[in-house]
């Protein structure tokens, strides 16, 4: 059983470092943030349904539950091409540093849809995540229009993230994320109709967009995804969320390693970066304290 939980945990990582090496993928991929999010959303979804398939899941849901899935998609659509766009425009360290405001604004959220009182600590912590934003828009003001979209993908991100735990609790994993993509990837297909995009140009990418393109579906998307859903089993969510705070740091490394020079920062940067980080990792460790202490405390 420790075994089960080590292999587990050490599995855990290894998806994590594939999210963070899922930056890197979209600058390596030469085309823009727009057909690079429908091709990835496109190539997951059919990915995600021959698994589904494999695994004979149903894929029958109320109108009303399609319906959510279908806000979803477009927030999650929305989410990754803030999230490419950011790195077109930025780079990918910039990118995930400011990423990494996601619990801040999780933090934000929650007590509007789950109707909580907003928690001190969380507030204190949240100021500690603006003096690192300041830190980086300060040294790093050329690339403002990356850090903005940045912001907004985070945002977004976290505004996903709420709205997924209520379908999380009630159905299959694969099946909302086989409908969330699908229909993300209907929404800017829309778009993509209505602006003419559709040329013989859109199809004609190069022989290395399309092995990254696949490499970020199949193995950032529809695995790691599934994947993450399996060791959840094993492994509490707060080790979860605590590991998956090391992403940005993994992106960054990577992203230096593989990068380059395009991705080297100023000291200061790296301490704005790192300053977001800790404090989002602090405010994990005081969540689970107070609420240990809360299960401890005796029904008055």
């Amino acid at each position: 059983m420790q075994n089960d939980k080590l292999l587990n945990y050490l599995h855990l990582h290894f998806i994590i470092f594939i999210w963070g090496f899922t930056a890197v993928l979209g600058a390596l991929i030469s085309i823009e943030a727009i057909p690079l999010v429908w091709y990835r959303m496109l190539m997951a979804t059919g990915l995600i349904l021959l698994f589904l398939k494999f695994r004979k899941i149903s894929l029958k849901f109320p109108k009303r539950t399609l319906a959510g899935f279908a806000l979803a998609g477009l927030i999650i659509a929305l989410h990754w091409l803030a999230f490419f766009g950011a790195i077109k425009v930025a780079n990918v360290s910039v990118t995930l540093a400011i990423m990494s405001t996601g619990a801040f604004f999780t933090s934000l959220l929650e007590p509007l849809f789950y109707k909580r009182k907003i928690i001190g600590y969380e507030v204190f912590f949240g100021l500690l995540v603006i003096m690192g934003l300041y830190i980086i828009f300060n040294v790093e003001g050329d690339y403002f229009l990356g850090i903005i979209l940045a912001l907004a993908a985070s945002l977004l991100g976290a505004l996903f993230s709420v709205i997924n735990g209520k379908f999380a609790v009630k159905y299959n994993a694969s099946a909302i994320s086989f409908y969330e993509l699908g229909f993300g990837t209907l929404c800017i297909t829309v778009y993509l109709i209505f602006s003419g995009s559709f040329t013989s140009e859109f199809f004609q990418l190069k022989d290395s967009d399309w092995l990254y393109l696949f490499i970020l579906a199949s193995a950032c998307t529809a695995y790691a995804f599934i994947a993450s859903v399996h060791v959840m089993k094993w492994i509490s969510p707060y080790t979860v969320m605590l590991t998956i705070n090391m992403e940005p740091v993994y992106g960054i490394i990577l992203a230096l390693l593989v990068l380059g020079d395009t991705e080297n920062m100023s000291p200061q940067f790296y301490y704005g970066a790192l300053l977001i980080v800790l404090t989002v990792i602090a405010n994990g460790i005081v969540k689970n304290r107070v609420d240990r202490k809360k299960r401890t405390l005796p029904n008055v």
